[in-house]
């Protein structure tokens, strides 16, 4: 299944890093945030992706135009017929990488719209650059297939801030892109979609996916939340960047599934 990861934003909150690169690039332990997503979707045997570009979009082709440059040993030869031979193996060969400039003032909504040419299969993975999570991907799969709505995304318990959930059971009835007080869940940003969100996503580049469309699918009873009772933590600070390092620098990080 394709995995969508949104990576255009302006991440203007870890300004101390993203004015030099986008911040799905932000390392923790030494590699992008970004990869760390990646890694845990192919774990979990997806790894077709689709990456929306948008701000410093250059910094991400540039890491995937060069990967085996850059994570392998190497023997050049030189002269009029040159050769490079890759001597240093690696998980990632199978990866499939699709980048995709999507705007740089194009919302997220919008990007997600672009996206959808990319998409031949009735479902896919959609999720954001710049959060890590130990989320069982394939349950979520499971579950999204079994309720039949048009989209899941995955719920989380940690300090309220971002998508506040009201629920049903598994139904989502309401959905608050910035609530105003802690609730038992928030959206993790993990989600499985069917193509049919682009019976949602109006308004062309200007489309805020968390806004109308989400708001629209949880009245029409068409938004489910799997419940993830792991972890979770987005890099939205630079304190949430430090504390993420120190996790993978302690070896105590749960995201690390692969």
């Amino acid at each position: 299944m394709k995995v969508v990861i949104l990576c255009g934003g302006l991440g203007t909150r870890l300004r101390e890093e993203t004015e030099y690169r986008p911040k799905p690039m932000v390392p923790v332990g030494g590699r992008p945030i970004l990869w760390h997503i990646m890694k845990h979707y192919a774990h979990h045997g997806h790894r077709e992706f689709v990456l929306c570009l948008g701000y410093k979009g250059e910094v991400i082709k540039d890491y995937f135009r060069n990967y085996h440059w850059n994570t392998s040993d190497v023997t050049l030869r030189l002269g009029r017929v040159p050769k490079i031979t890759y001597h240093t193996h690696h998980d990632e060969e199978d990866w499939t990488v699709t980048l995709l400039d999507t705007g740089l003032e194009t919302q997220t909504g919008g990007r997600l719209r672009r996206a959808l040419a990319h998409i031949e299969d009735e479902r896919f993975l959609f999720t954001y650059g710049d959060g890590v999570t130990d989320s069982p991907i394939n349950e979520s799969i499971a579950f999204h297939q079994a309720h039949g709505a048009t989209a899941t995304l995955t719920a989380v318990r940690p300090s309220g801030r971002f998508g506040e959930l009201a629920m049903d059971g598994t139904t989502i009835t309401a959905f608050s892109e910035k609530p105003e007080r802690e609730q038992a869940f928030i959206s993790g940003g993990f989600m499985v979609l069917n193509r049919a969100i682009g019976n949602y996503l109006e308004g062309a580049d200007s489309c805020v996916f968390e806004k109308s469309p989400l708001e629209r699918l949880a009245r029409e009873g068409q938004l489910k939340a799997y419940q993830h009772h792991g972890f979770w933590q987005c890099m939205d600070t630079y304190r949430e960047q430090q504390l993420l390092e120190k996790m993978w620098t302690s070896g105590n990080a749960p995201w690390k599934t692969w």
